[in-house]
C-alpha cells in the first residue's frame, strides 16, 4: 500500500482548478499547508482534462473534494496511477461526484452521423491540347532575345524568316506559340512551356539571372558568322522550359497567351496560370492586387472552365464554356469593357464579367481595344477609338476617343467573323469565307491597301484633307486568309495556300520582306526558308514576327 505522505498532494491538487481562491487560501492557512503547493504542479494537466469539464462552479468542486479527503484518510490514498484505472460502480469515492453530475443539467453533445470520406472530384476535361509539331520561323528585331535564336552575332536583325533550330520539331516539338511585345511563349508536345525574350518584369516565368556582361551591339547585319557573340543574355535569348514544379502535379496545358509584359497558360480543365505584370500609363500597374510583379506562374483562382484566352498589350479576355467573357488588366483606355475608377485602378486586375450577353463564340484583342463575336453573328467592340480601331465612327479622329462599353459594330455584324485582332490603332479580321478585312489607322500603311483607291465615305481625313482613318472594314485584295495577326503597326496573314503576307511598318525587318522600308500593300513573303512550305500560323510581336508550319509534311 502506498505511503500516507501522498495524501497531501491529493488535497492540494484540486486547488489548481480555481487559481484565484487557491492563492487566497495559501496566504491565510498555516505554512505547513502552503509548503505543499509545489507538489500540486504535477497535477496541473488534470485541470484542463476531461474531469474539469464536468465541474460546474469552483465552490462545488472545493466542497466535494474536501469531503473526499476526509473519507480517504482511513482508506488507501490516491496515487497518480489511480487516475488510469477504470471507474467501478462500487467505488465509493466516485459516487458523490456521479450523483452531483446527475443532478445538474448536462448539455448534450452534437451528434453527427458518420459519413464516408468523399472521393476527390474527378477532373473534368473541357479543352484539348494541340498535337501537331511545328517548325518555327522568325524575323525582325532580335536585340532583346525575342527571336529565341541564342546569342550568335547574326541574330540581331533577321531580314527574312529563318528556321529556328533551337526549337527543332524533332527535339522540342512546339505545338503552339504566343507572341508578346518583346517575348514569346511556346507549348510543346511534352506539355512543357518554353519562354524567351525580355524578362525584366517576369514575363518569362523563370529565373534568368546571368553573371555575364553586356557589350555594345553594332550593326553588322552583313556578317553571317555564327561564332561571333552578340552579348545577349543566353538565359533569356535561348528558349528554355519553365520548371515543371511551378505547376500543380497532373496539370495539362492546351494554350499559351502573351501580353506585353505578362504571360498566361490555359489547362485542359479550364484553369488559368499567369505570371509577369501589367503596365499602365504611369508604369507598372501590377499583376494582381497582391503582387506587383509575379516572377513565377501562379493560379488565377477566380477563373473556372475557361475555353480560350486573348491578350492585348496590357489586358486579357477569357471566354468560358458558357459563352461568358471575363476581362482584367489595365483599363485606362476602357479596354476592359467595365468602368475602372482611377483611384481604384487595381480593381481592374481582378477578372470579372462585364456588359456582354451570354453565348459569346469568339473574342479578340487589339493593343488597347477588344472584340467579341456572339453566336448570332453580332460583333461587339470597346476600348480606344482615337483612330477608329473599333470600326465605330463615334469619336474616331479625336485624341481621347473611346468606346466605354461593349457596342455592336454594324459594319462587321453578319459577316461571319471567325477571328479578330488588332495593333495599336488598327484592326484585322478573317471571315468564314476567307476575306481579310482591315480598318483603323492607315497613314503608316497599316491597312495594306493603296490609300488613293479608297472611297471617300470609307475614310476619315485630317485637317489637311489627307486620309487618316479607314473606318469601314475593307477586304484586302487577293488574300484568302485562314489566319491573321497584327502588332503595333504591321500586319500578317496566312492564306489558304500556306503563304505568308505582310505589310506596314518595317523599320526592324518585322515584315520579313528584307527591307526597312514600309510595305504599303499586302505582299507575299518569299525566301528559301518558307518557300513551298505550308505555313499555318503567324504571330506579330512588337518589332518582330513568328511563323509556323506543320513538321509532318
Amino acid at each position: 500500500m502506498p505511503p500516507k505522505k501522498a495524501a497531501p498532494a491529493k488535497k492540494v491538487a484540486p486547488v489548481k482548478e480555481a487559481p484565484a481562491k487557491a492563492t487566497k487560501k495559501a496566504t491565510t492557512k498555516k505554512p505547513a499547508k502552503a509548503a505543499a503547493k509545489p507538489a500540486a504542479k504535477p497535477e496541473k494537466p488534470a485541470a484542463t482534462g476531461r474531469r474539469s469539464k464536468k465541474m460546474s462552479t469552483e465552490e462545488t468542486v472545493k466542497k466535494e473534494l474536501t469531503e473526499k479527503s476526509r473519507k480517504t484518510k482511513t482508506t488507501a490514498p490516491t496515487t497518480s496511477a489511480s487516475k488510469k484505472r477504470k471507474v467501478d460502480d462500487s467505488d465509493e469515492e466516485e459516487k458523490p461526484r456521479e450523483q452531483e453530475e446527475k443532478s445538474r443539467p448536462v448539455k448534450k453533445p452534437r451528434v453527427t452521423q458518420s459519413r464516408a470520406l468523399k472521393a476527390p472530384k474527378a477532373k473534368v476535361i473541357i479543352n484539348e491540347a494541340p498535337k501537331s509539331r511545328l517548325h518555327v520561323y522568325v524575323c525582325g528585331e532580335g536585340s532583346s532575345g525575342e527571336l529565341g535564336l541564342g546569342t550568335a552575332k547574326n541574330v540581331i536583325d533577321v531580314k527574312r524568316p529563318r528556321l529556328n533550330q533551337l526549337l527543332a520539331a524533332d527535339k522540342v516539338g512546339v505545338v503552339q506559340i504566343a507572341v508578346g511585345g518583346m517575348h514569346c511563349v511556346a507549348l510543346t508536345h511534352r506539355n512543357e512551356i518554353f519562354t524567351w525574350g525580355v524578362n525584366d518584369q517576369g514575363a518569362l516565368g523563370r529565373d534568368t539571372t546571368w553573371n555575364g556582361g553586356y557589350k555594345d551591339i553594332e550593326d553588322n547585319s552583313d556578317s553571317d558568322s555564327d561564332d561571333e557573340d552578340s552579348g545577349l543574355n543566353p538565359v533569356e535569348s535561348t528558349p528554355t522550359a519553365i520548371p515543371s514544379g511551378a505547376f500543380s502535379e497532373g496539370t495539362v496545358f492546351v494554350q499559351v497567351a502573351a501580353a506585353d509584359s505578362a504571360s498566361f497558360a490555359l489547362t485542359d480543365d479550364g484553369q488559368v496560370y499567369g505570371w509577369g505584370t501589367f503596365r499602365s500609363n504611369d508604369g507598372i500597374l501590377g499583376f494582381d492586387t497582391t503582387h506587383r510583379v509575379q516572377n513565377t506562374p501562379i493560379l488565377i483562382s477566380p477563373l473556372k472552365k475557361i475555353k480560350y484566352l486573348s491578350c492585348g498589350a496590357n489586358h486579357v479576355l477569357a471566354l468560358n464554356d458558357k459563352g461568358s467573357v471575363f476581362s482584367w488588366g489595365s483599363g485606362q483606355q476602357n479596354q476592359l469593357g467595365r468602368r475602372i475608377i482611377e483611384r481604384n485602378k487595381l480593381h481592374g486586375l481582378i477578372p470579372r464579367e462585364f456588359g456582354l450577353p451570354k453565348n459569346i463564340a469568339h473574342i479578340g484583342c487589339g493593343s488597347y481595344h477588344s472584340f467579341a463575336v456572339h453566336a448570332n453573328g453580332k460583333v461587339y467592340a470597346w476600348g480606344l477609338n482615337s483612330f477608329g480601331a473599333t470600326a465605330i465612327r463615334d469619336g474616331a479622329g479625336d485624341d481621347e476617343a473611346a468606346i466605354v462599353q461593349p457596342t455592336v459594330v454594324e459594319s462587321l455584324t453578319g459577316q461571319g467573323i471567325t477571328q479578330l485582332c488588332g495593333g495599336a490603332h488598327h484592326s484585322i479580321a478573317r471571315t468564314e469565307d476567307g476575306q481579310c478585312l482591315v480598318w483603323g489607322r492607315l497613314d503608316g500603311f497599316q491597312s495594306g491597301l493603296k490609300i488613293d483607291t479608297l472611297h471617300d465615305d470609307a475614310v476619315i481625313k485630317d485637317a489637311r484633307g489627307r486620309p487618316r482613318i479607314l473606318i469601314e472594314p475593307t477586304p484586302v485584295p487577293d488574300v484568302k486568309a485562314k489566319v491573321v495577326s497584327a502588332a503595333s503597326d504591321h500586319c500578317l496573314a496566312i492564306d489558304a495556300d500556306g503563304r505568308a503576307w505582310s505589310w506596314g511598318f518595317s523599320a526592324t525587318y518585322q515584315t520579313g520582306q528584307g527591307t526597312q522600308d514600309d510595305i504599303e500593300v499586302a505582299t507575299i513573303i518569299d525566301n528559301t526558308a518558307v518557300r513551298g512550305k505550308q505555313l499555318n500560323w503567324a504571330g506579330a510581336g512588337g518589332q518582330f514576327s513568328v511563323f509556323t508550319s506543320p513538321a509532318d509534311e
